[in-house]
């Protein structure tokens, strides 16, 4: 499997981006955020989620370790492939999808080219109690630290073996002020 690509963005096109890596290009297809992040000549670095199917085999790319869990989530769901999944986090940031997906909210997953009510409906029954709340939209009396998708203590906590859940859980009263490493020891002392 292909865990990740790093190189110069060669070419964008419709929602594939072209990573040239050691003269070999990688088409990797990604949301509509990540496509507009990706800049001709500049290097990248996408999380890569290898699929592969009898006649082909596809790369779908993210900046963030954490929408590549979320993507990998969106895809166990019954009727969601990996160009439904890549849709839906299409449809803003993945925080944003994330939150959708955590209340419910079953009228914004089913904007998504291709994912109907009943889609969005399963979507929403089957990962709204693993995706977790992101802070940053519980309430607004909380003191809790914001826990941004893009927190390197939270990817660095998946890349051990936490959910997204997990995760975020385990950094909610750690502050985010304090270095990525402490964090990071700090969450896994209160969890071990």
């Amino acid at each position: 499997m292909i865990a990740h690509v790093y190189g110069v963005v060669a070419e964008k096109f419709q929602s594939s981006v072209i990573v040239d890596v050691h003269d070999v290009g990688y088409e990797v297809q990604v949301p509509a955020a990540d496509f507009e992040k990706a800049i001709l000549g500049e290097p990248i670095k996408y999380f890569t989620y290898h699929h592969i199917r009898e006649q082909s085999q596809e790369l779908f790319g993210f900046i963030s370790l954490t929408a590549k869990k979320l993507f990998e989530m969106l895809i166990t769901v019954q009727g969601v492939g990996p160009k439904a999944a890549l849709s839906i986090l299409s449809l803003g940031e993945s925080e944003v999808v994330r939150s959708a997906i955590a209340s419910g909210d079953t009228g914004y997953i089913s904007k998504a080219s291709g994912v109907g009510k009943k889609t969005a409906e399963r979507v929403v029954v089957d990962l709204s109690d693993k995706v977790g709340v992101p802070t940053r939209f519980a309430s607004a009396t909380t003191s809790e630290a914001e826990i941004s998708l893009h927190d390197e203590a939270l990817e660095a906590l998946m890349a051990l073996g936490y959910t997204l859940n997990d995760a975020t859980q385990a950094l909610v009263d750690i502050p985010s002020t304090l270095p990525t490493a402490q964090r990071v020891t700090l969450a896994l002392k209160g969890n071990g």
